[in-house]
């Protein structure tokens, strides 16, 4: 089950980024070190107690004029109202309550989402609870008073916020259909891809709303087989400004992420490979999703008997950290290979969810240092006692050494070629955890 998504929605200096960092922690400086993998702070993932979810940060409203901030905080509510299952407003005690606080309430309660009304920079209970009783007035509920600043309230707000999360129901465990969500940029041709696969099969079996977004999760028939497409593919932002309508898809992508056992990652074959599809490809490749770059108008680039590998080195140079992710070349114009897209699809799901015995890793491991050494450092030397899979999608490892020190980067990215070698896992990351035991 994906997790919950809760975005933060407020004017400017209310202390949305004072939050978003006090929630995030540490955990946000720990993204993998990987060029192109997206470093902008505009989510990151939160747990509260045995609850986990990722966190979104609308953010950047900084205009002018009062009107110009009015109509910018309604686009940013709305992204929240589109994207998040639980959305957190935040006031600021000491400006007060002002009009665009009360115009954004309007829509928030319009929305039908569930809202948490957050009164920031409450330093002092005592002090200031008088003034947070006017924030009643907003008509969304109790406002809960926190100090981001000094990390007051944090975990009454965060309570509050879990209640709302759905409950894990048997229902939802037991839909196994794959998930598949088509991400990229706006105008790459995500909605022509997911018209011309529906086209192609003429089975629609229901087209609902999706569960807690509007992307619309589109149930798709082929060879039999049901797939759940969950596409982000119409929505548009008005505001023509680059770095917004960046923001903007990169949120799409979290969310729709999230949800999906593979992503399709679509890039225009036309325009090339882009920083910001490096962005998107990144918050998939952070999440262990299965991935599927889908290279786009593939009918409209002149080709030589080289231009395929040409064109696949240069996503490999880009995407450096996805050297495992399938490459296809498709046409949502003419349809070309888009049918081979399930197979591939299929393929990526199967390896996403394969389990190795322990004896057979066992045995890749010992082969694999026996080929080449294990490093050492002022005279010790790593030692490997140990290798066990302790979970899929993604397959996930557990590596016992004598000193997790030793082990460098490099080294982990050796046995897991080797381990790619001997059972490909095409399409799906793999995750290395290394614990120290102590020789007996």
């Amino acid at each position: 089950m994906s997790k919950p998504v809760v975005a933060i929605v407020g004017r400017p200096n209310v202390g949305k980024s004072t939050l978003f960092n006090a929630l995030a922690g540490a955990r946000i400086s720990i993204v993998e070190d990987t060029p192109g993998v997206t470093r902008d702070r505009i989510y990151a993932d939160v747990s509260w107690l045995d609850k986990e979810f990722t966190m979104i940060d609308t953010g950047g409203i900084e205009p002018e004029s009062k009107d110009l901030i009015l109509s910018r905080m309604r686009e940013q509510a709305q992204i929240a109202i589109d994207t998040a299952d639980v959305i957190l407003f935040l006031t600021d005690v000491r400006q007060g309550l002002v009009d665009s606080d009360s115009k954004v309430a309007d829509m928030l309660r319009r929305s039908g989402k569930p809202v948490v009304l957050v009164v920031n920079k409450v330093d002092s209970f005592d002090k200031f609870m008088t003034d947070v009783y006017e924030f009643y007035n907003l008509g969304i509920g109790e406002p809960v008073p926190v100090s981001a600043a000094s990390r007051l309230g944090i975990g009454d707000m965060l309570d509050k916020v879990t209640e709302f999360f759905p409950a894990k129901t048997e229902e939802m465990s037991d839909d196994d259909r794959p998930r598949v969500a088509i991400v990229g940029k706006p105008n790459v041709g995500k909605s022509s891809i997911i018209n011309k696969l529906l086209g192609e099969e003429r089975v629609i079996v229901s087209e609902v709303a999706g569960t807690t977004r509007d992307a619309i999760d589109t149930e798709v028939m082929h060879g039999g087989k049901e797939y759940i497409f969950i596409d982000t593919a119409g929505l548009r932002r008005k505001s023509k400004i680059k770095e917004e309508l960046e923001r903007y898809s990169i949120i799409r992508a979290v969310a729709a992420v999230e949800r999906a056992d593979v992503v399709l990652m679509v890039i225009d074959a036309v325009e090339g490979i882009t920083e910001q599809d490096a962005k998107i490809a990144g918050i998939a490749h952070e999440r262990g999703k299965g991935i599927i770059i889908v290279v786009n108008k593939w009918d409209a680039i002149e080709k030589n008997n080289k231009t395929t590998k040409e064109y696949e080195h240069k996503i490999r140079m880009i995407l450096s950290y996805l050297s495992y992710a399938e490459i296809m070349y498709v046409s949502a114009k003419t349809g070309q290979r888009l049918p081979k897209l399930f197979d591939m699809i299929d393929v990526v799901i199967e390896n996403q969810t394969l389990r190795v015995a322990t004896g057979v890793l066992n045995e890749i491991m010992t082969e694999a240092t026996a080929l080449q050494q294990p490093p050492s450092d002022k005279g010790k030397r790593l030692k490997l006692f140990y290798i066990t899979q302790v979970a899929v999608k993604p397959p996930t490892f557990v590596i016992f050494v004598n000193d997790t020190e030793l082990m460098h980067f490099s080294y982990t990215r050796y046995l897991e070629n080797k381990i790619r070698e001997a059972f490909g896992f095409r399409g799906t990351s793999l995750k290395f955890f290394i614990r120290e035991r102590k020789e007996k």
